[in-house]
């Protein structure tokens, strides 16, 4: 103890003093001899703080890292420049708690930010609504398909196999539980299968769920989903990319209900894998129904502007079979990242970003099929992300690519057996034509 707690064998005399014990074995006198252990930790001695930082960036260096490797690598997490005043801000005292706000009146700051990120939310994805931040896009969508089923009073709920095997996991295990019926459905030449979602959809079904861009990157005709889904009653939930409704038509305007996704693209870092946060917006008609929380606002009885959570129907705040959610913890210092980010780049900003990812991801592409060492996986349109067949293992070059400081592709086969030899490559703003050119030429010796 005394060697990783900085107080003097004064202090501590005096703190034992203050409890009546004469040393620290009298502490633990309660605790038999027999399972007491009678040897020292197996600990390294102790070293000054120079010795350990350099054992740390020691350890630190084994690590592939995107500030010295290209990164290549998607499928749900993205490569996004972030400018350097984020990280600056969101570090403030002020928001290093993401408590949720429960006192307005102290809290008026964090309140104004998450209202601001909800109304960006909202122009971004076309919807009436939106909550404060998730867990993340995929627990998003989750809670998404549970609201529809309460909703709709139905417990059907259609995913084709282009969404993120990752979040149909996560949809199962909630479906599980609320005791609702996840039917899983195919796809074809990329995109979900509409003859099958057709056939499928019935009066039973509480609601489709859809991604766009995709899990191969491709782009789904949510308009013909959109009516599939509305001429059975049911909903049909988006859960789509935020940089890329910069360019494309936004959900709202292609007939969803709800929208969510994954904010991580939105100013913050890969972090191995989060944390991340979800966004979650929807039309005024499901409001009341939403999960999570709401910040709404409001004049006081002096007519100041103030912020306050609204709509609360967690189970901390009424009986818990009518609670939405359970969801209790706040991302929203991750949601404050990414409301810096849409305010700093603005309209004009995110279109320009969201317009070098397309065409890099295009040029990247069009190279990769011109080498010869690849074929196209798909035909429908895609956006910054997209899916080639390889003539060689994926496996050995992915392998090849990192000892070129090249983090490359996802191997599709990973989560699709009939996908073997499949590679979804996501190409960012961040990519440049020769890091785009060193992939190519790595691939094509890697096949020969």
């Amino acid at each position: 103890m005394a060697g990783y707690i900085p107080n003097t064998i004064g202090q501590q005399e005096q703190m034992l003093s203050e409890i009546g014990m004469s040393s620290f074995e009298e502490l633990f006198a309660d605790i038999p001899e027999s399972v007491r252990l009678k040897r020292r930790l197996n600990l390294p001695s102790a070293q000054s703080e120079p010795e350990v930082m350099a054992r740390l960036r020691k350890i630190a260096r084994k690590n592939s890292d995107t500030d010295t490797y290209a990164c290549f690598l998607g499928a749900g997490a993205y490569d996004h420049y972030i400018p350097a005043v984020i990280r600056h801000l969101v570090s403030r005292q002020e928001f290093a708690t993401a408590y949720t706000p429960y006192q307005p009146e102290i809290s008026q700051g964090t309140l104004q930010a998450i209202f601001e990120y909800q109304t960006l939310i909202c122009e971004l994805t076309g919807m009436d609504v939106a909550n404060a931040s998730m867990y993340d896009g995929a627990t998003a969508l989750a809670e998404a398909a549970t609201m529809a089923c309460g909703v709709k009073k139905r417990r059907k709920i259609l995913v084709p196999e282009t969404v993120n095997p990752q979040s149909r996991e996560v949809v199962s295990t909630y479906a599980r539980f609320r005791g609702n019926e996840v039917i899983n459905t195919g796809s074809a030449d990329g995109q979900a299968d509409l003859s099958e979602l057709e056939q499928r959809v019935t009066g039973e079904t509480a609601v489709i769920l859809i991604q766009s861009p995709n899990f191969f990157g491709c782009m789904e005709d949510v308009a013909a989903i959109a009516e599939l889904a509305h001429q059975k009653g049911a909903l049909l939930v988006v859960s789509c990319d935020p940089v890329s409704l910069a360019l494309l038509k936004d959900p709202g305007e292609l007939g969803a209900d709800v929208a969510v996704g994954e904010g991580q693209s939105l100013g913050n870092p890969l972090e191995f894998g989060g944390p991340y946060l979800g966004f979650f917006a929807a039309k005024k008609e499901l409001m009341r129904k939403m999960p999570g929380r709401i910040v709404g606002r409001t004049v006081d009885q002096n007519g100041r502007t103030g912020f306050v959570l609204t709509l609360q129907a967690r189970e901390q705040h009424i009986r818990r079979e009518k609670a939405t959610s359970n969801i209790c913890s706040n991302e929203a210092l991750n949601a404050l990242a990414a409301t810096i980010y849409l305010s700093l780049l603005g309209k004009q900003g995110l279109r320009e970003v969201a317009l070098q990812c397309a065409r890099k991801s295009h040029y990247a592409c069009d190279r990769l099929l011109q080498s010869g060492a690849f074929e196209p996986a798909f035909r429908a349109p895609y956006f910054q992300e997209f899916t080639v067949k390889y003539r060689g293992s994926v496996e050995k070059l992915n392998a090849a690519l990192l000892k070129e400081k090249i983090i490359g592709g996802f191997d599709a086969a990973q989560c699709y057996d009939k996908l073997h030899g499949h590679w979804i490559v996501a190409v960012t703003e961040k990519r440049t034509r020769q890091e785009i050119d060193t992939l190519v030429a790595k691939a094509v010796t890697c096949s020969d």
